[in-house]
């Protein structure tokens, strides 16, 4: 193993991963991208003996021998996370190797022991690239123990969990966040939780570490824009994915939602942000208690639609739901969403919770109030 001087080990139930380097910013991103809602703890490098292990590697010649060796070899072309990569996997021994020339990365996977190097040139780029890395790693082992992993925004009660479901745009995260800012629940997850049949009969849940992308507006209507804009003209840092419009519209004080070709530029918020700017704990898990299923209309007063909604297999992650980030690396080695026993045990136990499906307008304060009397009266 690589000489380094600095290892951080995530933890989650039961599960456990790895991540070297020598320089500690590396480390740093991934505790703060990862950590406040996983376990992330340092250990002695020396103590790490096993994968799973991300080791990243900052190292201009490195990346270049790496590179060579992928385009030497025959390879394909594909896309992983939002970036042309390319993969040489038709190595006897399992190894897989990829560059991506866009960011001047490289990637070796090793399957059997567990093993994957992030090598690149730039520290930021290193430490965007090893916490997905880390992550990913994590999903496969929750993944082979039985988790599934579900499309939905959550929050957490003492203990009991919301899952709000939906397509891209239906307002999930809008759901979870107008009850965390406004009735004190716990964020457990903004896009994306992990779920597993537990011993009693529900379905535990876990976070999905991820950064929130939230738009200007759902930002202005929660009334956290302006802590934003302070933090920022302070000087704090920003994620580095984070659009240079994003930023200066925030510091100017201009909330208007911002488009480009098409699509929503957001604010890129990391998890450590939510409890230190705008007041609202993390949930590390909880058991899941209710299913919301809502409708964003501008206009509308919060109530309950008439036609509902069951869960489903497209509500996980998988098939044509996961098309960023594939199993290229040989982390998973199962459906990126879980078993189908997995996924079928969970349908059915969720189907037998509380169901709601909503329309929601544009007015947090009332949104808040609906929701959080719609869950009393399901939970009594």
């Amino acid at each position: 193993m690589t000489t380094t001087s600095h290892a951080t080990q995530l933890q989650a139930a039961g599960a456990a991963v790895t991540v070297l380097s020598a320089d500690p910013r590396v480390t740093g991103r991934v505790q703060r991208s990862i950590g406040p809602w996983w376990t992330a703890v340092r250990v002695p490098p020396e103590s790490v003996e096993a994968g799973p292990v991300v080791e990243a590697v900052l190292d201009t010649d490195s990346y270049g021998d790496t590179a060579f060796a992928v385009t030497r070899s025959p390879h394909r072309r594909t896309t992983y996370a939002g970036t042309r990569i390319l993969v040489a996997d038709s190595s006897p021994d399992g190894v897989v190797l990829a560059v991506s020339p866009g960011d001047r990365l490289a990637y070796r996977s090793e399957p059997a022991s567990g093993h994957l190097t992030v090598v690149g040139c730039e520290v930021e780029t290193v430490a965007t690239a090893t916490a997905r890395m880390a992550r990913e790693a994590m999903r496969g082992v929750l993944l082979r123990d039985g988790w599934a992993v579900l499309h939905a925004s959550a929050v957490a009660l003492d203990g009991r969990v919301v899952l709000a479901l939906g397509e891209k745009g239906a307002g999930r995260t809008t759901t979870a966040l107008t009850l965390a800012a406004r009735h004190g629940w716990e964020l457990l997850a903004d896009d994306r939780v992990f779920v597993r049949p537990d011993s009693t009969g529900g379905v535990t849940v876990l976070p999905w570490p991820s950064t929130a992308a939230l738009g200007l507006g759902l930002l202005d209507a929660l009334g956290w824009a302006e802590t934003a804009r302070e933090r920022l003209k302070d000087g704090e840092a920003v994620h580095p994915t984070q659009h240079r419009r994003v930023t200066d519209a925030l510091i100017t004080g201009d909330f208007t939602p911002l488009r480009q070709k098409g699509k929503e530029l957001k604010a890129q918020v990391y998890p450590d942000q939510f409890p230190r700017w705008f007041g609202v704990p993390l949930a590390t898990g909880g058991k899941a208690a209710a299913l919301v299923f809502p409708r964003i209309d501008p206009d509308a007063t919060p109530a309950v639609t008439a036609v509902g909604r069951e869960l489903s297999d497209l509500d996980f992650l998988s098939g044509p739901t996961e098309n960023r980030s594939p199993d290229i690396f040989r982390l998973a080695r199962v459906d990126g969403g879980g078993t189908a026993e997995a996924r079928r045990v969970v349908v059915r136990r969720l189907s037998a919770l509380p169901h709601h499906a909503v329309t929601l307008g544009h007015d947090i304060t009332a949104n808040a109030a609906f929701l959080a009397w719609l869950l009393h009266q399901s939970a009594s």
